[in-house]
Parts: C-alpha cells; sequence; structure tokens
C-alpha cells in the first residue's frame, strides 16, 4: 500500500505517529515561513504542515510547486494542531511533513472542487470525474450504498433470495417507450432492455421462489425531470402466498429499517388513503400529507349566484391558506399568473381575504355578498386572518391545478420540511383509465394487476370503476415505490388482455408464455418495486434523482461526457441488418 492511513482518520489520539498519506491536494496556502497542504481522499481532508527553518529547502520548493488536484504521497508525524478546525473530522491534527512524492500533475480543474463549487451543471456534468471528488457528491455515492447494503440485509433476514433476471427482453406495447437493441444473429429483431423484471418475477413465483429480490438496472425511454433518468434503480421485490396486507406490512418493515439504519429515526404511521379521497382531498395521487390545507368543493355554496366562470364548471375546490389574508395584491397576481402557466393551464384565480374584523374582501365582491362569501369561510373551516383561494373548471384538470397550487403554498409556507418525513399507502386506485387520443382504456398500473373479484361484473359495463389490487407507496409527496396482488390464472389474464383492447393473437404474441406458465400451478402472488433513486433523494430532503447517479444523463438524454448516444459507423450497421437512407440535403 501508498499509505499507511487515510484522509480522513487520524486523530489527536495518533499523536507522535509517523504516517504516510496519499491523495489530491485540495489547497496550498502559503504564509511565508509556513505552508499548510489540505489533502483530500475519498474519506475526508487532513492537512500537512512544513515550516522554512526546519523542512529541508528542496521539499519547500516542492510543495510550493503544486497545483490543485495533484496527486501526491506525503510521510511525516502527527501532531496536534495549534489552530484547531472544529469543522473537520481531523481539525484536531495535521501532519508535520518530512515527505512528499508527486504521483501525478494535474491540469487546473475547470471548477473548485470543494463543498460548494463554482461549476455550473453542464459543466459539472461534462468533467463529472472531477465533480464526483466533490463531498456532496461522494457523500450521496456513500447514501445510496447504505442504502441499498441495508435493504440487502433486511431482506435476507426475511428469507428473500437475490436472482438477477435477463437484461435483453422482448418489446412490449404496455408502458412507457422501450430502448431496443438490435440482434446482429436474427436480422431485423430487436431485444428491448428491461422497463422492470415484471414478467420474470412473476415466473419465478410459479417455480417456487417465494421470496425474491433484485437491485436491478431498469431502463424507459421518456421525457426526462428532476425525478427521471433513462436508466435508474430499482429495488425489486416478488411474494408468493400473500395478500395485500402481507405485502404492505413486509414492505413497511423494509422502510423503517432504513430509515432507522441509515437516518437514525422513527417513522410514524403509514395511513392507507384510498385513491379517490387523496385525488378529491389533494388533486393528486401521491399526496404530500406533512400539513393540512386540504381541498373542499364549494359547488353547493358557490353555484347558481349569476358568476357564470363558476355556474359552468363541473367542479368549484378551494383550499384555505391559514393565516395568509395579508397578501399583498402584488403577491395574488403573482399567485393568478403562476397558475395560468402552461404547466398548470387555469384560466383564473378566485380569492377571499377574511378579514380580522369578521368581514371578507374578494376578487368577486361583484358577484358574492357576506353571508356567501362566509359560507365558503364555513365549508373550508377558515377563521379571520385566512386567505381563501378557489379554481374552478372540468373536474379532473382542476383537482390537478389546485393540487399544485396546494403544494406551492405549502412551499411557500414553510410547511413541506424536508427533514420531517410523512409516509402512506395510497391504494384502491382504477384498474384502467381512458386515453383519449388512442380511443381505449388503457391498464394504470400494468396488465397484469388483479382487479377486485367484488368489482369483475363491472368490467363490460362501466370498466373506469372498477377498482386494482394496487398500492403506492409515498413520501413526502414522492412516489418512491408502487405494487400490486397479480393476476395469476389464465382465465383472468385473457379477460384483462381483452378489455385492454388486444386480440387472442395479440395477446398469445406478447405474453403467450405467461398464460402458458399460469396453466402448470402458479400460486397467489404479489410485489412492489421501490425506485432506490428516488428514496435517496427524499432521504436527502433534494428533488433531482441526478444526485444519485454516478454518471446520469442530462435533460436531453445526452451523457455530455461522453458525448452519447452517437452515429454508429455505416459497417456497424451492415452488421445488424440496418439501413439507414442518408440523402444529401437539396440544395436547390
Amino acid at each position: 500500500m501508498l499509505r499507511t492511513h487515510n484522509c480522513g482518520e487520524l486523530r489527536l489520539a495518533d499523536a507522535g505517529k509517523e504516517v504516510t498519506l496519499a491523495g489530491w491536494v485540495q489547497r496550498v496556502r502559503d504564509r511565508g515561513g509556513i505552508l499548510w497542504v489540505d489533502l483530500r481522499d475519498r474519506y475526508g481532508i487532513t492537512q500537512l504542515i512544513l515550516e522554512e527553518g526546519t523542512a529541508d529547502p528542496a521539499l519547500i520548493d516542492t510543495v510550493r510547486g503544486l497545483g490543485r488536484e495533484f496527486v501526491v504521497k506525503a510521510t511525516g508525524k502527527v501532531k496536534e494542531r495549534e489552530a484547531k478546525n472544529d469543522k473537520l473530522p481531523t481539525g484536531d491534527i495535521e501532519i508535520d511533513t518530512t515527505a512528499v512524492e508527486v504521483l501525478n500533475k494535474a491540469k487546473v480543474p475547470p471548477f473548485l472542487i470543494e463543498e460548494e463549487t463554482d461549476g455550473g451543471e453542464d459543466l459539472r456534468m461534462k468533467y463529472r470525474y472531477l465533480d464526483l471528488r466533490r463531498g456532496p457528491v461522494r457523500r450521496n455515492l456513500e447514501l445510496k450504498h447504505k442504502m441499498a447494503f441495508e435493504t440487502r440485509q433486511f431482506l435476507n433476514a426475511q428469507s428473500f433470495l437475490e436472482i438477477e433476471t435477463p437484461v435483453l427482453l422482448k418489446s412490449t406495447p404496455e408502458g412507457a417507450r422501450d430502448f431496443l437493441v438490435p440482434s446482429r444473429m436474427n436480422p431485423g429483431e430487436f431485444y428491448a432492455l428491461p422497463q422492470s423484471p415484471q414478467t420474470f418475477k412473476q415466473l419465478l413465483m410459479v417455480a417456487g421462489y417465494d421470496r425474491y429480490y433484485q437491485i436491478v438496472k431498469c431502463f424507459r425511454d421518456e421525457d426526462l425531470r428532476a425525478d427521471r433518468q433513462p436508466e435508474f434503480t430499482q429495488i425489486d421485490c416478488e411474494m408468493s402466498f400473500v395478500d395485500r396486507e402481507d405485502v404492505l406490512n413486509t414492505f413497511e418493515g423494509l422502510v423503517r429499517h432504513l430509515f432507522r439504519t441509515v437516518l437514525g429515526q422513527e417513522v410514524g404511521e403509514f395511513p392507507r388513503m384510498p385513491y379517490s379521497e387523496a385525488m378529491s382531498k389533494y388533486g393528486i395521487d401521491k399526496p404530500d400529507i406533512r400539513f393540512g390545507m386540504e381541498m373542499s368543493e364549494l359547488n353547493r355554496v358557490a353555484q347558481n349566484k349569476g358568476f357564470n366562470v363558476f355556474d359552468e364548471a363541473e367542479l368549484v375546490v378551494g383550499i384555505n391558506a391559514e393565516g395568509c389574508a395579508d397578501y399583498t395584491r402584488k403577491q395574488l397576481d403573482g399567485l393568478t399568473n403562476w397558475v395560468k402557466r402552461p404547466q398548470i393551464g387555469a384560466k383564473g384565480l378566485v380569492y377571499v381575504k377574511c378579514n380580522e374584523d369578521g368581514s371578507y374582501k374578494s376578487s368577486v365582491d361583484k358577484f358574492f355578498g357576506q353571508e356567501d362569501l362566509k359560507q365558503w369561510a364555513d365549508e373550508l373551516h377558515a377563521k379571520p386572518g385566512d386567505l381563501l383561494l378557489v379554481l374552478s373548471g372540468e373536474k379532473d384538470k382542476t383537482r390537478k391545478q389546485m393540487g399544485e397550487l396546494r403544494l406551492k403554498m405549502g412551499t411557500e409556507l414553510g410547511l413541506r420540511d424536508p427533514k420531517v418525513f410523512k409516509p402512506l399507502w395510497v391504494v384502491d386506485f382504477p384498474l384502467l383509465e381512458y386515453d383519449e387520443e388512442s380511443g381505449r382504456y388503457h391498464a394504470m398500473h400494468h396488465p397484469f394487476t388483479s382487479p377486485y373479484k367484488e368489482d369483475l361484473d363491472k368490467l363490460t359495463d362501466a370498466p373506469g370503476e372498477v377498482r386494482a389490487n394496487a398500492y403506492d407507496m409515498v413520501l413526502n409527496g414522492v412516489e418512491v415505490g408502487g405494487g400490486s396482488i397479480r393476476i395469476h390464472d389464465r382465465a383472468m389474464q385473457q379477460l384483462m388482455f381483452k378489455h385492454l383492447g388486444f386480440s387472442d393473437e395479440e395477446a398469445k404474441e406478447q405474453f403467450g408464455f405467461l398464460m402458458d406458465a399460469f396453466e402448470y400451478g402458479a400460486p397467489p402472488h404479489g410485489g412492489i418495486a421501490f425506485g432506490l433513486d428516488r428514496l435517496c433523494a427524499v432521504f436527502s430532503g433534494v428533488e433531482s434523482i441526478r444526485d444519485f447517479i454516478p454518471f446520469p444523463k442530462n435533460t436531453s438524454g445526452r451523457d455530455v461526457m461522453l458525448d452519447s448516444p452517437s452515429k454508429i459507423e455505416p459497417e456497424q450497421l451492415t452488421d445488424l441488418h440496418i439501413k439507414v437512407d442518408i440523402r444529401k440535403e437539396d440544395k436547390s
């Protein structure tokens, strides 16, 4: 080994020891007669010290020639620091340096490799190998490592087996877009990279491996945002001979274990909330329950008063922003403009100030009197000093718009503390949802989710009312996991495919292997998959999962460090039996 210790482990108890460290030069401070070097590795920072008149002049010259990010080996004796640094674990000691060897020189990095950097996101992504040296990024990856380690510890203790499933699969029409891989040995045919190991883990249940898990890479060719990447990591799990409560209790246990071992915290109850309640009270199927501000329908008290905007609406809905009656006109105009953005899509916003003297002031005083506005306030449980915010329109769209406004107000009012954790299960999702563009029903989760038995008679006449035996775990307004009890018999699976618009031939071509397997003794089974990167982000109180992926893609799905995706040589395309029609631009 080139070193006896790392740069994060030496303490005052080590004083007097002769040690050798190796790492990267974070900075050199030259105060004339004394030089200090901050030497950094993955474990921390240790200060080296050299004094003119005591240290070898050649050594002093070597150290003065060091630049940022030079890789060096340093030898010396541990001693107590005169000016201690309580911000560093090694801040009580320094190394009285007797030798420094430059192992490799470095160009001046394009940004500061420190806790706070001057590098923008694009620059740091281009030089990601340098960004990975920074403390915040390193700590994120250490957290992800610990989350994966503790997940394995918990599931192994629960008799789960970690089993790998294939990466080259068959493309299926349901779900997000697949990433496709051409087959050289099978001209004109393609593999797909897995969006999840769903069918394979069900086949493992048929095979008798009643408790399976895998920490697995998955791929989805979809538009990116803060909580999405083309490739991401799932904690994928499946169990046999279980019902919904068995699955929920098992994985509540996993999440409690992660909070306890990773964050040193205990979390409270995991309430169960039906999908219909989540949508009516919060306007979203992943509600943030760290704060109240629940939505209330106002149709009964706000319609038929001559205000056409409300009278013609399918839904009039409001929230109560407690203590916000002192919002200025500028603030209210800002909220109105915010909900009218294309991303939200509302046509306007109505407000009511509940004044301290018991009167009301609204943006629609022309249409509603004091008694009318008092009814609104009563519906929203408002008191003097509160602010009512009201939207109207088509039911589903208006609920979602108000759900977004609720989250914005929660953020503005400091009600979404990232250090407070409130989990819940959202259950009883619709089995199917209608897609206007394709003109047919699609599975809200996936086509292998079982319906509630008591709802089966609605499949033909009212398919949108059939509930799924599905569940999502939501943590602080983020869906961190989702799963369901699966269909496990051929007849039911065929019926499901029929209602999803598959012909018998299409169902057999796409999923015949699974339906055939169900005829050989498939047990009742169900499971769940957690987004490991999302879990890490919520645990850390950040929005972007990119912070927990060593080499992420940017918002355009590109790796700017590798400059990929990239064009392929014609010879490679020929080997893959792919013809590309490259036509010269018409200059005319």
